[in-house]
């Protein structure tokens, strides 16, 4: 390395760069002696620095790995105490586990999306805890009849002359009550048809009531639905016809569990006088329906883990069968993204922790994706 030369005074001064310091060399012996003394002084500090920052690296990569160790523990009890978990010491291990490889099952899912090989994301959620059986027992209660008719009811005709939206948003119309959670209870159903009925009601009263899926849950057994371990909407719109009308949620709330039936007239929020069905399988005539008659009751295959975890974006899920269907879920809306997929706007029953506030936009026009309309009916009021 050439020297760089300062005048400073009546001595010519030659400057070494080494990286963390200079060495001044100066003409004269003096001065050298002086310079080479600072220059001993500044390597004993050099290597007694280096004996430090070796120590100081060491630990703190011990430090680090300890740090990931008390993450993940950190993860788990926040997680725990979000969703207001507790186990015992055994099953706490073993639930642990499960929330771990799930979180790493999202992480992987998410690489896709963040590279645009998948149309929606997944975030970890109150059922982060469960296996994936686990969870479709738990939550999925609709039960498709094959040994019956599926089509009781009037059968939909199509608006004549109408040029239909291409967007539409009942929620946003006011036809729509807040997002309610079924809790560990397969209730679905009821949760489905409350919602199309709050809407029809809405449509002609100019009135938005919050339903009773309690009495449901309770009452309508006698016609074929079996509480928390499912039921399908059209008996439930059937019983509301038989019965004269269905409770409020505020007179009848909901509990997570069946129990006795306790219906009072008195408390009547709504009736309906039978259900139309719309043509199975035909997404045109879904769309019809939505655009011209409000919410609508559909039935979905919600049995898949990218189902369980979905966070955003529009649910494109290759796997969906569109006739082994187990969750009855509410098609509140339709319209495209920025991206020109199209979606069906759909309200759950899982809270608003889980997708879009509690919404999922689901693939429309991709061959009856995931059966949304397979088994789609509204009452009629």
């Amino acid at each position: 390395m050439n020297p760089v030369i300062l005048e400073i005074g009546i001595f010519p001064t030659y400057v070494y760069s080494e990286g963390f310091c200079e060495i001044i060399i100066i003409r004269s012996v003096y001065f050298f002696i002086i310079a080479l003394q600072a220059v001993r002084r500044l390597y004993k500090r050099m290597k007694h620095l280096s004996v430090i920052i070796l120590v100081f690296c060491t630990v703190s990569l011990t430090n680090a790995y300890v740090s990931e160790k008390d993450v993940i523990k950190e993860e788990w009890e926040a997680f725990k105490l979000e969703f207001s978990k507790l186990y015992e010491e055994i099953e706490d291990s073993f639930r642990m586990k499960i929330f771990m490889e799930n979180k790493h099952k999202i992480a992987h899912h998410n690489k896709l999306y963040i590279t645009g090989q998948k149309s929606y994301s997944l975030a970890m959620n109150k059922y982060g805890d469960l296996l994936h059986h686990e969870f479709v027992s738990a939550m999925n209660g609709f039960k498709r009849n094959y040994n019956e008719s599926l089509s009781k009811g009037s059968i939909f005709l199509s608006p004549s002359n109408i040029k239909l939206p291409d967007k539409v948003n009942w929620t946003a119309e006011g036809y729509v009550t807040p997002v309610k959670d079924q809790g560990s209870c397969g209730s679905c159903w009821s949760f489905s048809a409350t919602g199309a009925l709050e809407g029809q009601h809405f449509r002609k009263s100019g009135k938005l009531v919050s339903l009773s899926e309690q009495n449901l849950v309770d009452c309508s057994g006698k016609y074929g639905n079996e509480g928390c371990n499912g039921g399908l909407m059209d008996q439930a719109f059937e019983y509301i016809e038989n019965n004269h009308g269905i409770d409020t949620e505020e007179s009848y709330p909901y509990k997570a569990k069946q129990g006795r039936c306790h219906y009072k007239k008195q408390n009547r929020g709504a009736t309906d006088t039978g259900f139309v069905d719309v043509p199975s399988g035909d997404e045109t005539k879904l769309m019809e329906a939505v655009a011209t008659v409000g919410p609508v009751s559909v039935a979905i295959d919600a049995s898949h883990e990218s189902f369980q975890f979905y966070s955003k974006g529009v649910y494109d899920e290759l796997e969906c069968s569109s006739q082994e269907l187990d969750h009855g879920v509410l098609v509140a809306g339709y319209g495209t993204s920025k991206d020109g997929k199209d979606y069906w706007l759909v309200k759950n029953s899982w809270g608003t922790s889980w997708g879009e506030n509690g919404y999922i936009k689901m693939a429309r026009n991709k061959e009856n994706q995931c059966g949304i309309a397979t088994q789609a009916s509204y009452p009629l009021v």
